[in-house]
């Protein structure tokens, strides 16, 4: 593909689209390629875009990779912290929700991938997996924590450790997404998440009942 035909296809298309046309392709290669053998021209021609288009919207790979992993959990995160700063009533069926809204973006988006790329990026990029923590871990993990303290104080929930509690609440969702992610494509059957969740959750707010 010559840089002309590349410049015709970007000038047709919507400048609009053109970031998460640019994050689909930097996932596509950072997950086939690893994070350092993948070239911001790389993901360019992946793309359709040109070699200087990319650097308009993404400085370097690092901004890619941020973008990539705020477009996939950021705005979740935020909805879930508005959710747990404004309960009213029972606690456990915003709890059902939230998980459910995580077997959602696990089944229908690419974070399974993301969170492979951050678990297998992390050692040879320690800002891969700090970003990630940072950014996701240590925001969506206290939220549930404040929101499982809640149904303790009101007596709707027995006496657990809240940090040890979420943990629990959120491991069979992140086995989920690593086994899409990693094995699935090996050839072990998939499941749906959603029913998992279903069911996790029902056990998991049965075992808090006072």
């Amino acid at each position: 593909m010559t840089d002309q035909s590349v410049t015709k296809r970007t000038r047709q298309r919507r400048p609009d689209t053109r970031p998460s046309e640019i994050l689909a392709a930097a996932l596509a290669l950072f997950s086939e390629k690893g994070f350092a053998a993948a070239r911001m021209e790389d993901v360019a021609a992946r793309a359709g875009v040109s070699k200087g288009a990319i650097y308009l919207y993404f400085p370097d790979k690092s901004a890619l990779l941020k973008s990539i992993v705020h477009q996939a959990i950021g705005e979740q995160i935020a909805v879930a912290a508005r959710m747990a700063d404004h309960i009213e009533g029972p606690v456990a069926p915003v709890m059902a929700q939230l998980a459910g809204m995580l077997a959602h973006r696990i089944e229908t988006t690419d974070l399974p991938s993301i969170i492979k790329l951050v678990i297998g990026e992390s050692r040879a990029h320690p800002e891969i997996g700090q970003y990630y923590l940072d950014n996701v871990v240590k925001l969506a993990l206290p939220l549930l924590e404040r929101l499982l303290s809640h149904g303790i104080a009101t007596g709707e929930f027995r006496a657990v450790d809240p940090n040890l509690t979420v943990k629990c609440m959120i491991g069979p969702l992140m086995l989920s997404a690593l086994w899409h992610a990693v094995f699935v494509p090996l050839g072990a059957a998939p499941y749906s998440v959603a029913a998992l969740a279903d069911q996790h959750m029902d056990i998991f707010l049965r075992g808090l009942r006072p």
